[in-house]
């Protein structure tokens, strides 16, 4: 075939996609807004920055920009390096090494100008490993164009030796507490900003909608809203850092958008979401980031409804630019460029693919292996396939971000503040994250447990590190309990440590009945193995049947039985669950979750918090709580707990709450107003406690089928024993009132809304 019969047959695509694009979207002219004129509406007022760009891109040559817009794993050009083991009980140390043969290649060959990844070394090494890097790639590159690095940081420094590792991100939902997302990037900027680890792929704003999933504990809540505070307090602490200086490092908004809702739960899958959905649920979150002012977002490297989301122009031009206003850089997910191609089919061959993301709207290609990418767009634009205005547009959004950085004023890390790693006021903010994570969800009075004289310990997590911390955790994934810090407490360990003048011992399923024998309660800390992406597939949510029979044989001894699970997404209990004493749903509570949990079963901490998603009754089974009304037409209250043994925002304490005198300052508004609610919760029990006060309203009659009910604000509050506090919630009607249409645009109907907070409920009208 012809190359000018390609250029059509590809440019007619493009066209037609555009224009379904138009008419599905309902667009207006913006969508089609030429790629110079996005250049110049994207320009911010730092005219010395954007005069330097232009300079750039008017000498750059076409490989030097594709190179920018490429990113290589390091794993092409470094190598890692086993050194002899500090102690006989340690493994042996791990280095990063580069190559620098095979560095100078990428350099010299396919400019290129950014790299990822990396393992859990130590700071020394990680900074002469990125100063090197820099000094190379400064050196040959002749416009002095530094690289930018990016490294998956999901809960803490998860790939540096001795840092901070705070608890997965469903955990901090969990505690309803924005500080904890803004303690956690904190850590993080503060442990990492002086190695070169500028560009930091996290948060990941997707709502865990699918239990099946498997990045279900990347994800910080079913609720759309909660996502959207934790994920902004996250993005403007990492960001805006105030101990950072001279360095700043960038977030990444992941993984825009419908990853975490598959059809079949497994990853990188179809998902089926209609428009009004997709606006109402997944959105919202991704929306508070880009004004909170991320700089990044990376790509859903799957599909909604048959169209993957790295080929969509509707999702990342006409959405995410034109409606939610983002003017940052565009990033893939790993090889999903390549899998338009290979896996999801919608382009004969790697040039038709690169062809597709690059027109949908894709900035930089994480290749991460190979440099096809580069060939390919290459090749497009000598053949005038893609413009050199497209190509200048990712270009400059990718300048724009290393300079908002000061990646060329500070290209290089530092190692005069390395003591600020692993801190112990650090390691303070992760465990109480991770205490005020803990929902206990049951407790028949045996918690917390004070003056045992023996207690026993057994379970899948009973004396695991690798459990408490989950994936990402100083590899991908790890199976080996050596790699971790010697001093790690396990729940066993930390039980000890709890209990110093009572016998704490661990027991197997051989073991278990003899040494219940005294016992004053049996602690079975279930659970799973650590996994990310795709490992984590699987096609049943229920435990596993040795661990059922374990919890089964401690029911038999007659002893008190307190469940912990431990893991990535809610394993069903359901049939052991009656005669268990106690049960705490403890997640992936991170490297400090085992005295965590020692802490709240010990009664030193009084847990507060409430479920970040509704725990499932069923394996096969499950919807969130701001599930539609047909959803449970039949026997509401049976109905839900059939099928959910613990729903969002449910959580025990070991005091009590009452709520009361639920009032408004008005009892209707117009669509421009707003009320004032307001209620008072008591602590009627005899310890302190902090209470996550939860606001929800429910729209009770709509043109498009509404929640039964929808989390609106929240606030928690350190309560004492007698004492009443008053919280308050300003009710605005196009904020908290509105809904979006199929086309993103808020609908606000006057009608009967009705306001619930605890026990509490008050109706009242829009005008």
């Amino acid at each position: 075939m012809k190359i000018h019969t390609v250029i059509k047959i590809l440019l007619s695509m493009f066209i037609a996609n555009m224009l379904l694009s138009a008419c599905s979207f309902d667009s207006d002219p913006q969508s089609l807004i030429t790629d110079k004129r996005r250049m110049e509406m994207e320009r911010t007022n730092n005219t010395a920055m954007e005069e330097k760009i232009e300079d750039l891109l008017g000498s750059m040559t076409l490989e030097e920009k594709i190179g920018q817009m490429t990113q290589i794993n390091n794993s092409q050009f470094a190598k890692e390096i086993s050194t002899p083991a500090s102690s006989p009980s340690a493994p042996p140390e791990t280095l990063l090494e580069i190559d620098t043969a095979k560095l100078i290649y990428y350099l010299d060959s396919f400019h290129i100008g950014s790299f990822l990844n990396g393992i859990a070394v130590p700071a020394e090494n990680w900074y002469k490993y990125s100063k090197q890097l820099q000094e190379i790639a400064l050196r040959h590159d002749k416009h002095g164009i530094p690289i930018i690095y990016g490294v998956d940081h999901m809960h803490g420094a998860n790939y540096l030796e001795g840092s901070t590792i705070f608890p997965h991100s469903f955990n901090i939902g969990a505690t309803f507490d924005t500080q904890f997302s803004a303690d956690e990037a904190y850590v993080l900027g503060l442990e990492t900003a002086d190695l070169g680890h500028h560009w930091i792929f996290a948060p990941v704003l997707d709502v865990g909608r699918n239990p099946y999933w498997p990045r279900f504990y990347e994800t910080y809540s079913e609720d759309p809203y909660l996502a959207a505070s934790m994920g902004a307090a996250y993005v403007k602490m990492l960001q805006e850092h105030p101990q950072t200086a001279p360095y700043k490092q960038a977030a990444t908004a992941k993984h825009y958008i419908g990853y975490s809702d598959p059809d079949n739960g497994w990853d990188r899958t179809p998902a089926t979401i209609d428009k009004q959905q997709l606006y109402e649920f997944h959105i919202p979150s991704f929306k508070a980031v880009v004004d909170a002012g991320i700089k990044s977002f990376m790509i859903n490297g799957g599909e909604i409804n048959s169209i993957p989301v790295h080929a969509s122009y509707e999702l990342l031009t006409y959405v995410l630019r034109d409606q939610l206003g983002f003017k940052g850089v565009v990033v893939t997910d790993w090889e999903d460029v390549i899998r338009l191609h290979t896996t999801h089919k919608v382009a004969k061959d790697m040039k038709e693919a690169t062809f597709k993301a690059i027109m949908a709207g894709i900035d930089m290609s994480m290749t991460p292996y190979t440099t096809d990418f580069c060939g390919a767009l290459k090749e497009l634009v000598e053949e005038k396939v893609i413009s050199m205005d497209r190509i200048n547009l990712s270009v400059s959004r990718i300048l724009r971000m290393k300079m908002e950085l000061g990646l060329w004023e500070h290209p290089f890390p530092q190692d005069t503040r390395l003591d600020r790693i692993g801190r112990k006021e650090s390691k303070a903010k992760a465990r109480k994250a991770a205490e005020e994570s803990l929902v206990l969800i049951k407790n028949e009075g045996i918690l917390p447990l004070t003056a045992p004289k023996k207690i026993v310990v057994a379970g899948h997590n009973a004396d695991s590190k690798r459990g408490l911390a989950g994936g990402w955790s100083l590899r991908w994934i790890t199976y080996d309990d050596k790699l971790y810090p010697e001093d790690m407490p396990t729940v066993y360990t930390a039980l000890q440590d709890a209990y110093p003048n009572a016998q704490v011992q661990l027991a197997d399923q051989k073991t278990l009945k003899a040494s219940a024998a005294g016992a004053d309660a049996i602690i079975i800390a279930a659970g799973e193995e650590p996994y990310s992406e795709t490992p984590g597939n699987f096609s049943n949510l229920e435990l596993d049947d040795e661990q059922l029979e374990l919890i089964k044989t401690a029911q038999e001894t007659g002893k008190p039985v307190i469940l912990l699970m431990i893991a990535g997404r809610p394993r069903t209990i359901t049939d052991v669950l009656p005669d268990c004493d106690a049960f705490i749903w403890c997640g992936l509570p991170g490297f400090e979750g085992g005295t965590a949990i020692a802490n709240v079963i010990s009664g030193k901490v009084n847990p507060s918090g409430k479920m970040s998603f509704s725990y499932p009754a069923q394996p096969g089974h499950w919807f969130p709580y701001n599930h539609k009304n047909m959803e449970l037409f039949f026997d509401f209250d049976k109905a839900l707990s059939m099928t959910t043994i613990a729903p969002f925002g449910y959580g025990l304490s070991y005091t009590s709450y009452k709520y009361s005198d639920l009032t408004l300052s008005a009892t209707s508004l117009d669509t421009e107003g707003s009320i004032t609610a307001s209620v008072t919760v008591t602590n009627t029990g005899n310890k302190a406690g902090r209470e996550a006060v939860l606001w929800f309203i429910s729209d009770e009659v709509g043109t498009f089928t509404r929640p039964v009910k929808a989390l609106k604000h929240f606030e928690k509050l350190e309560i004492a024993p007698g004492e009443a506090k008053t919280f308050t919630f300003k009710i605005d009607a196009g904020e908290h009132l509105s809904y979006p249409n199929t086309k993103g645009e808020k609908i606000l109907e006057p009608g009967d809304f009705t306001l619930r907070v605890g026990d509490q409920e008050v109706g009242f009208v829009l005008e």
